[in-house]
């Protein structure tokens, strides 16, 4: 029986991959082999390698390499010969894998194949010794997923999931989880009359299995099986409350007149000049303000890429005036006490104001967006600005500064018409 690693890699100086097996050469020899280097991945490599239209490998040593989809996915695998047949094997996806942990599994494969025993079958047998309950790996999905997340919104995930889906999946054997446990257990949690909750927890249990699987801790998804309006009530779409543009003289003159703490004002003020999202506004810090650009970085961004937000020369001045105030703070619009200010300072000023049920800090977003397109601006330079895009991680350190020019100059003009209102 002949069996052994491949030694994989793409030479740059020839026109096909060189294959090694024990010894024995394919597609090249010896003295050609010898003549092209190996060249082994680093982590800055990897980083920076693109998506391409097709699926592109890129390859480590000892039949170790980096498969990457053209939507960006990007798994670790090895290739081998086992009885005279060529194999291949997933060792999971990076960066939940790393690099040196790929070579470490690679290096463990490598040496149950020396004893003559197939790893695939190796590894199979195994995961049905230790397998693992869905919660076990619901929080391995978990440590995953939560990175770059909001810690509060994070902590509120995890507490949903023990709360509504533990205590009915959670116990069970990832494998042995069915499509008839899963709606049954969404089914309880919308017969408590929180029919939202209930299709948000069914998509975080196609999340945590969707996990498994490029894990190679499941073999299938059953939570796909059913798509939530085959078991669920429909939800009722939410309109978060906002006036209509006819309205806004009244708000900013309110604004203005406000009489609770200044910071609150101005960050009403930023609000109406740069339509950002509450989180985004009130996690603001002094650092991202670069000129006439507020950098917002990725991991504050909903859509988790970099944006960046033009600031008029009203919004400028604005913030001339902040740091005054607060400019030898971490934050441009700080908490009371220590940290941020709370998500709901700005709608509590709103209801102050007397605007409640009718404005939202959100509605400043839908109120722009109306009127920027009623004015003729482009739909793409408006979405963009309202962060909207859909941008993969490939494109994302790009996209996020697309259309920047007319994007100032529409900040610029919005910031003008703005002040016209408020006369």
């Amino acid at each position: 029986m002949v069996s052994g690693f491949f030694i994989v890699r793409r030479c740059p100086t020839l026109s096909f991959d060189i294959g090694i097996n024990r010894g024995a050469t394919s597609g090249a020899t010896p003295e050609t082999i010898k003549s092209c280097p190996v060249k082994m991945l680093t982590e800055v490599a990897i980083k920076a390698i693109k998506p391409a239209e097709k699926i592109t490998r890129h390859y480590d040593e000892k039949g170790l390499y980096l498969e990457v989809s053209p939507a960006g996915g990007r798994w670790w695998r090895i290739k081998y010969s086992f009885g005279g047949k060529e194999k291949r094997l997933s060792l999971g996806t990076y960066p939940t894998v790393t690099l040196k942990e790929a070579r470490n599994k690679r290096d463990e494969y490598r040496r149950i194949l020396a004893d003559g025993i197939d790893p695939a079958n190796a590894r199979k047998a195994t995961q049905r010794e230790g397998k693992q309950s869905f919660e076990q790996v619901a929080r391995l999905w978990f440590a995953h997923w939560k990175i770059g997340k909001n810690a509060r919104y994070a902590n509120y995930a995890i507490t949903r999931l023990e709360t509504d889906v533990f205590p009915a999946l959670g116990a069970t054997d990832i494998d042995s989880v069915t499509t008839r446990h899963v709606v049954d257990c969404v089914k309880k949690i919308e017969k408590r009359g929180v029919s939202d909750l209930a299709h948000k927890q069914l998509d975080k249990i196609s999340q945590v299995f969707r996990y498994a699987i490029a894990n190679e801790l499941a073999e299938r998804n059953p939570a796909r099986d059913v798509e939530p309006s085959d078991v669920l009530k429909p939800t009722k779409a939410k309109n978060l409350a906002r006036i209509p543009a006819s309205e806004l003289p009244g708000l900013l003159k309110a604004i203005e007149d406000y009489d609770g703490k200044p910071v609150t004002r101005y960050a009403l003020n930023f609000m109406v000049l740069t339509f950002v999202r509450t989180s985004e506004l009130i996690g603001a810090r002094w650092p991202e303000i670069d000129g006439q650009y507020w950098r917002i970085p990725a991991e504050r961004m909903k859509m988790k890429t970099p944006h960046i937000v033009p600031l008029s020369t009203q919004a400028r001045l604005l913030l001339t005036e902040l740091k005054e105030i607060t400019g030898e703070g971490e934050y441009l619009f700080p908490g009371e006490r220590r940290g941020s200010m709370s998500n709901n300072t700005i709608l509590y000023a709103l209801y102050r104001m007397g605007y409640k049920s009718r404005m939202t800090g959100h509605g400043f977003r839908g109120l722009a967006s109306t009127i920027l397109h009623e004015q003729g601006y482009p739909h793409e330079h408006i979405e963009l600005q309202l962060a909207h895009s859909e941008r993969d991680d490939v494109s994302a350190a790009y996209n996020h500064a697309l259309y920047l020019e007319p994007r100032d100059k529409m900040m610029q003009e919005w910031a003008d018409w703005v002040d016209g209102q408020r006369k």
